[in-house]
């Protein structure tokens, strides 16, 4: 008979994510135990413990869950916590702080699914612009968008400094060429979306980054995407439900949060089902998520 599935859920935050165990249990999730507030220092101590108290028949039965907000201290945990295990103790680790990764990937997905209706290798070779990319699912999906073949630029409205040492991090460890940009005010909004292709909105709840003036200016505009589901939408004229609904003007399609959210949701089930059901540890993060979020979109 197989052990129980032990899933023990890691966070530097005060709290573990509510989203994330309500999703952890969904998946079949026996046993779920947070740890809060953990220090990157601490987290080999914690998989020990894990996985030294079970037999190693049973090691697949046991899995680490890491959250928090920031993409860079999440991975470099998952890194740590590889690190402390060796044959026959290993166990299974997934990363998804703030639920940033599987977002992130379910945004290029549906993205990439309105594309190819009319261009059947999606983002490769597109000109993406990213608003909000000092934020934890900006950045991920701009590297998922780049590791894909798109040319991304990370857009800030606070000067070059939230954005260029994010972009010079992600090179030196996913290899990806990033532009970066300063858009602090409508007339420089206008001037750089008049290259872009797509655009990802990926800004805080209520806070609409992009008007119609501004995708006005965007004669170029294939799809545009918003993660923000709270009035007003982050693009002005896309709708929460959108899609692939014509933008306003005319130009591309519009993505809205809720179609987003969807995949994100079964993505991050679909995951969590794999950890479940595992007979061999994995470990699974932002490039995991992209690949179950284009089979799930379709």
């Amino acid at each position: 008979m197989a052990a129980p599935y032990v899933l023990h859920m890691l966070t530097p935050l005060k709290h573990v994510s509510a989203f994330d165990v309500n999703m952890a249990a969904d998946a079949g999730m026996a046993t779920l135990f947070p740890y809060t507030e953990v220090a990157p220092e601490e987290v080999t101590g914690i998989t020990q413990d894990a996985m030294f108290s079970r037999d190693p028949a049973n090691a697949a039965r046991t899995g680490l869950f890491i959250g928090g907000r920031d993409a860079l201290v999440a991975l470099d945990m998952m890194d740590a916590a590889r690190k402390a295990m060796f044959p026959p103790f290993t166990i299974s680790v997934m990363v998804d702080p703030s639920g940033a990764f599987t977002t992130a990937g379910a945004m290029v997905a549906v993205v990439e699914r309105a594309l190819r209706r009319s261009r059947p290798e999606g983002i490769k070779g597109l000109n993406v612009q990213v608003y909000g990319a000092t934020g934890v699912v900006g950045g991920t999906a701009a590297v998922i968008a780049a590791l894909a073949g798109a040319r991304v630029t990370l857009v800030s409205h606070r000067g070059l400094s939230g954005v260029e040492p994010k972009a010079a991090e992600f090179h030196r460890r996913f290899g990806v060429e990033l532009e970066c940009a300063d858009a602090p005010d409508d007339a420089s909004k206008e001037r750089l979306l008049a290259d872009a292709e797509v655009v990802f909105a990926c800004g805080r709840a209520g806070m609409q980054i992009l008007s119609a003036r501004h995708l006005a200016a965007a004669g170029r505009l294939l799809a545009a995407a918003d993660i923000n589901a709270v009035p007003p939408s982050g693009i002005e004229g896309v709708a929460a439900k959108d899609d692939g609904a014509p933008l306003p003007g005319g130009r591309g399609v519009g993505i809205g949060a809720l179609a987003v959210g969807n995949v994100k949701f079964r993505v991050q089930h679909a995951l969590l089902k794999r950890l479940a059901e595992a007979e061999k540890a994995v470990y699974l993060d932002f490039r995991d998520a992209y690949d179950a979020a284009r089979q799930i979109a379709g």
